[in-house]
C-alpha cells in the first residue's frame, strides 16, 4: 500500500532519472516538468514515489497537499492507492489530473467520478509561428509596438551564457524591486525560483535569451523543450524602461522556438486578470487544461 513513508523531494541530483522517464511518457502540461517542480520546491515542495514502473507526485502548499496520477505503465491498483492517499489530505481538492488521456483512463475505471476544471492552472499553448511571426490583422497591434521599441530603444539580442550570468541575476534584483517582491509571497517565491533557475543554469541544461535596450539588459526569458513538438517558456521578466519590451523577448524567444518546435507552452495566468488578458491577446492554439477532485466526493466513491 502506497504511503508518506514512500515519497521523497525531488532534488537536482534526481533531473536525468525524471528526463528518462519522460522520455517514455512525454508531459503536455508545464507543472510536470522536473524543472519547474524544483526551482519551484521552496515554495511547492514538491515529492516523489517511484513504484512499480511509475512516478507519483504531490506537492505541499501552506500545509496542504495534492496528488497527481501515476506517471508510466496504466495500474489501476496503484492508482486506486494514490487516489486513498489524496482521500486522507486536509485539502479540499487533493487531486490533480494534468492530461487528457489520464482523465479520460480515469473515467473508464470510476465513471462516477466528478473531474472539476480548474481555468487558472491551463497552460497557453500557441503556434510557435505566429509568436514568431505574428500575421496578419489579429497580431496588428502587437507588430506596430515591435517596431517603435526597435526604433527607440536600440535593442540588442544575445544568449544567457556563462558570461553575462552576473548581469541577468542584477537584472532579476531590478526588476524584483520593481515589483516590489518583498511585499508578494507568490513574487518573492517566483525570484527564488528564477534565482534557482539561473544558479544552476548550466546543471539544469536549460537555454535562455536577454534583450539589451540602450545597452542594459531590460529583458529575459527561461525555456526549454517540453516534449518533441512542444517548447516551454519557464519564465520572462522586462522591465518598464523601454516601452515594448515584454512584446519583443517574447517574439525574438519565439524565433529561436521555431526553428525546432511547432508549439510553445507559456505555462498559465494563475487566475490573475493581467496576465490572462496579455497571454489572450497571443490567440493561443488551445489549452492544456487541468482537472480536480475533491475531497469529500473521493470519500464517497471510494469508502
Amino acid at each position: 500500500m502506497l504511503g508518506n513513508a514512500d515519497f521523497r523531494p525531488v532534488a537536482l541530483s534526481d533531473r536525468d532519472f525524471f528526463l528518462r522517464h519522460y522520455q517514455s511518457y512525454p508531459q503536455q502540461h508545464s507543472d510536470n516538468t522536473f524543472t519547474n517542480m524544483v526551482c519551484w520546491n521552496d515554495y511547492a515542495h514538491y515529492r516523489y514515489a517511484y513504484l512499480d514502473g511509475c512516478i507519483i507526485l504531490c506537492s505541499t502548499i501552506a500545509k496542504m497537499t495534492r496528488y497527481r496520477p501515476p506517471i508510466g505503465p496504466r495500474n489501476p491498483k496503484l492508482l486506486s492507492d494514490v487516489l486513498r492517499l489524496a482521500a486522507k489530505s486536509e485539502e479540499e481538492y487533493p487531486f490533480v489530473i494534468l492530461d487528457p488521456d489520464t482523465k479520460d483512463w480515469m473515467a473508464g475505471i470510476y465513471p462516477d467520478l466528478q473531474f472539476h476544471a480548474e481555468r487558472k492552472y491551463f497552460d497557453y499553448v500557441y503556434l510557435a509561428s505566429d509568436l514568431a511571426e505574428l500575421p496578419g490583422k489579429k497580431y496588428l497591434t502587437i507588430r506596430q509596438q515591435l517596431n517603435k521599441f526597435q526604433k527607440t530603444c536600440m535593442p540588442q539580442v544575445e544568449m544567457i551564457r556563462e558570461e553575462n550570468l552576473s548581469e541577468i541575476e542584477d537584472f532579476l534584483d531590478l526588476w524584483c524591486d520593481w515589483k516590489d517582491c518583498d511585499s508578494d509571497p507568490v513574487l518573492a517565491s517566483e525570484k527564488e525560483a528564477v534565482s534557482f533557475a539561473l544558479s544552476h543554469y548550466k546543471e539544469l541544461q536549460i537555454s535562455g535569451l536577454a534583450i539589451r535596450a540602450n545597452g542594459k539588459i531590460g529583458a529575459m526569458s527561461l525555456f526549454e523543450g517540453l516534449n518533441s513538438d512542444t517548447a516551454l517558456v519557464h519564465f520572462e521578466k522586462g522591465l518598464p524602461d523601454c516601452k515594448g519590451i515584454y512584446r519583443a523577448i517574447n517574439a525574438e524567444t519565439a524565433r529561436v522556438l521555431a526553428k525546432d518546435y511547432k508549439y510553445i507552452n507559456r505555462e498559465s495566468d494563475m487566475g490573475v486578470e493581467g496576465i490572462r488578458e496579455a497571454k489572450t491577446r497571443y490567440h493561443p492554439r488551445h489549452m492544456a487544461m487541468v482537472h480536480m477532485l475533491r475531497r469529500d466526493e473521493l470519500e464517497q466513491l471510494l469508502y
